[in-house]
């Protein structure tokens, strides 16, 4: 059935109705899957050189958190430079960025129907629609003149949206009276910061209002949790940000030549020192200095430290002249460096002048929902690394991985699945490579797939409540040989195997549970 102009107005008006940007962008795909009986629909913002999903439907959690560069993804480029709607032919030979990231798809890479609408406002690329369909005339009946319709009602809710966020940072700014919001196009992709928690959001707009004053800054958060990629957010959307991001590791600073690094030495100042050197001061004039580990900083420097943020001047070793610089300084630790003062390893005057604006980095186990995102995030970084055409998590994996508890934090997680990603690829030939739970190491976890199934199973039987008995029982055998069948391989003889099942059993009651045509 075609869509209608009674059709295109229910959705204009569902999707500009007062929800939250997230809420509307789900409703709009929601809106699409039932009017176009697509299988599958994702809605995606351009960042000039890749794509980054905002909503999702039928595809994998995990999609959320990838980022599709274009030159890695030809059918999306094609979408990007097209100008106008895009139909993949059913046997096109460019690779489909979703093979195998639609549930129930396996790892047989299907002939399909596929669509790409392109969104524009003020004739600029803002983002674009995909619609997969596993019925490769599906789309057949839709005119283009009604796919442009609907490309247009979804790129004023999109563009609406990044305006409504653009307003937003704004404000935040002219609370601050100070630099410019830098532009919602202007993403650098090593230093986004991946999450969509309420403790990431909380952090967001921590950053968002501290990065606009010149106030020190204190992070603190576990290992792995991120603190340096704070540091650099704060920077990049300060008034400093066209000036140097200057970098120290306190912790790898040895006592000797501590003073030298922070301040710089003239020729002569001492054995060795056979020419005028800078210190890490006077790099950042004008810029940020970032302080990682600050709490290992020997205490007759932290001395030194504090008249530079009293006084704004540094003196090089060896010289008596003083020389002014404007610096901001960014610290980071792990330790609790309440308790280092009490305990006489940290002065407290200097502690009060760093944590001006402390900000609490939160632990990965903590930010709920977001392991799901960065691992999809990692696993498109490591398909490109790996020089891969398609590489996913199974089902049970990704429960793994929202089961663990990651004292390690993310860069843990980082590279629990670099090494699985190169674990999964060792034992995978061409075509779709699958990270399974034998593929990781984590410590304390298990990784044998049939407890990973147990569990994802025994989550699953906590949503189902509400069903009558038969339903509960229907759904849960649906959702178990799914997730069996993901784990052989879409092998269908091997599932009833695993299962003990008579194999004629299994296609009946495979055929009933509609797993099977």
């Amino acid at each position: 059935m075609a869509l209608n102009q009674s059709d295109l107005t229910r959705i204009a008006l569902d999707i500009t109705s007062g929800l939250a940007n997230r809420d509307r962008f789900s409703r709009l795909l929601d809106t699409i899957r039932q009017n176009l009986h697509c299988d599958a629909a994702a809605l995606l913002s351009y960042h000039g050189e890749y794509f980054s999903p905002l909503a999702i439907k039928g595809l994998h959690d995990d999609v959320l958190g990838r980022r599709f560069v274009l030159n890695e993804h030809p059918r999306l480029e094609a979408v990007a430079r097209a100008g106008d709607i895009v139909r993949f032919p059913a046997d096109s030979d460019l690779d489909d960025p979703y093979d195998g990231l639609i549930p129930n798809q396996g790892d047989e890479l299907k002939v399909h129907a596929c669509i790409g609408l392109p969104l524009f406002a003020n004739e600029r690329l803002i983002g674009a629609i995909t619609i997969d369909s596993f019925n490769p005339k599906r789309f057949d009946q839709f005119s283009d003149f009604e796919l442009r319709s609907l490309s247009a009602i979804a790129a004023v809710s999109l563009n609406n949206a990044l305006m409504m966020e653009k307003l937003e940072q704004r404000a935040i700014k002219d609370q601050s009276n100070n630099a410019a919001v830098s532009s919602l196009n202007e993403h650098n992709q090593d230093s986004e910061m991946i999450g969509q928690s309420q403790l990431m959001r909380n952090l967001l707009q921590e950053i968002a209002v501290v990065a606009h004053s010149d106030l020190n800054v204190l992070i603190t958060g576990e290992t792995g949790t991120g603190k340096e990629l704070v540091a650099r957010s704060i920077h990049q959307k300060s008034r400093r940000a066209e000036q140097p991001l200057i970098y120290l590791n306190c912790a790898a600073l040895p006592e000797s030549v501590a003073e030298s690094e922070l301040f710089g030495h003239v020729k002569g100042a001492f054995t060795g020192a056979i020419s005028h050197r800078s210190g890490k001061f006077e790099m950042a004039d004008k810029g940020t200095l970032f302080l990682d580990e600050i709490g290992e900083l020997p205490l007759a420097l932290q001395a030194k430290l504090l008249r530079v943020l009293q006084y704004g001047d540094i003196q090089k070793i060896g010289d008596d002249r003083s020389l002014q610089v404007d610096v901001r300084i960014i610290a980071a630790t792990n330790k609790d460096l309440k308790t280092e003062v009490i305990e006489g390893r940290f002065r407290p005057d200097l502690y009060h002048r760093l944590s001006v604006f402390p900000v609490q980095v939160p632990s990965l186990r903590e930010r709920e929902g977001d392991i799901t995102l960065l691992s999809g995030f990692f696993i498109e970084r490591y398909r490109q690394k790996l020089g891969l055409k398609h590489l996913k998590l199974a089902p049970s994996s990704l429960v793994l991985l929202n089961h663990y508890v990651w004292p390690g934090n993310v860069r843990e997680l980082d590279h629990a699945i670099h090494r699985a990603a190169i674990i999964a690829q060792a034992h995978s030939g061409e075509g779709l490579c699958t990270i399974k739970p034998q593929h990781f190491e984590l410590s304390g976890a298990t990784t044998d797939a049939q407890q990973s199934t147990h569990i994802t199973n025994s989550s699953a039987m906590k949503v189902i409540k509400g069903l009558s008995l038969k339903q509960a029982v229907d759904e849960f055998q649906s959702d178990y040989i799914k997730q069996v069948l993901d784990e052989n391989n879409n092998n269908w003889a091997a599932t009833a195997r695993y299962l003990k099942l008579d194999p004629g059993n299994l296609h009946r009651l495979a055929k009933r549970l509609e797993l099977k045509g």
